[in-house]
């Protein structure tokens, strides 16, 4: 049998058994981390531009790693193939940077609301890129979880919901989800079983590289030596655990399950932002969006039980 036609089938073998589940846990790890970096970053980018904290985060990221592999004896020879990390460096910094430019013609709770689109998005380019199928089931599951996820985001207030519009900054906002939704299905169509790590530093490099672009004109404008302490606290948070520590984990995720299934945890995202900001004194939710979080999680259930 040829390579050609046993490739559509090896992007459709999914994990099973204790596989699985850690693969669901590693994914649920990663939606938890995301949102604390809402919180830390929300903070940070009150006290410098938010596309040079961009920068500065994926140049820790960078560093961190490629020590981590020259410590650990991993060659940083340049890749096989270097181009499906310029596709991936080029994906992730159009999200970045199309997320902060969004919020400059609109507010954070819109752009949840596209956000909500990217698993059912994902479905699609995983079927595109790889024919991933999903099962009818697991496409109502994730309809119910965005159900959910938008009533936790529009604080259960169904005026605010239904004065809903999408405007300039919502479409800038759609193009990033559009390239976050289709980079989920390419670690997976683009894993040449390089070690994990020497595969997030090139992946970390070429973002970087494309971050620095919008971010060149702004960082002159940085006064490094008198940061406060909580942007370099969100920096190394920024770099060290949503950066290098969520991509291993999203990878880890996207080898073992269907991309929809991968990204649909990202619905928990809203939630967890809630408790974090109640736990640090932000105060908290009423209760009917946190019934909202319940239909979301019952959601998530029903999809993690139903076969990929």
């Amino acid at each position: 049998m040829t390579e050609s036609s046993t490739t559509p089938s090896r992007h459709n073998i999914h994990a099973t058994g204790r596989e699985k589940l850690k693969a669901h846990l590693a994914v649920l790890l990663f939606s938890i981390l995301i949102a604390g970096s809402f919180s830390f970053g929300g903070i940070a980018t009150q006290l410098i531009d938010p596309i040079a904290l961009q920068a500065l985060r994926y140049a820790l990221t960078v560093l961190l790693i490629g020590l981590l592999c020259f410590k650990m004896g991993l060659s940083l020879q340049w890749p096989k193939e270097p181009w499906r990390f310029a596709i991936l460096g080029a994906l992730m910094a159009v999200y970045m940077v199309t997320m902060f430019i969004a919020l400059q013609f609109t507010k954070p709770v819109a752009t949840g609301a596209i956000f909500t689109l990217m698993p059912l998005l994902s479905a699609g380019f995983g079927w595109l890129l790889m024919r991933q199928r999903t099962r009818p089931g697991v496409f109502l599951s994730l309809l119910i979880a965005a159900t959910g996820a938008i009533w936790v985001i529009f604080r259960g207030d169904i005026n605010a919901l239904m004065a809903f519009d999408v405007g300039r900054g919502e479409m800038i906002f759609f193009i990033g989800v559009l390239c976050h939704a289709a980079y989920v299905p390419l670690l997976r169509l683009f894993n040449r079983k390089e070690p994990p790590l020497t595969f997030v530093f090139w992946a970390a490099a070429a973002t970087f590289l494309f971050i620095t672009i919008p971010a060149t004109p702004r960082l002159p404008q940085v006064d490094l030596l008198h940061l406060p302490s909580i942007v370099w606290l969100a920096i190394v948070y920024l770099s060290v655990i949503t950066t290098a520590l969520t991509f291993f984990l999203l990878q880890y995720a996207s080898m073992r399950l269907p991309a929809p299934k991968v990204l649909a945890y990202g619905y928990l995202t809203p939630t967890f932002i809630i408790v974090i900001e109640g736990l640090i004194g932000h105060g908290w939710a009423s209760a009917p969006v946190f019934l909202g979080a319940l239909v979301t999680a019952c959601g998530l259930l029903v999809m993690a039980l139903l076969p990929d």
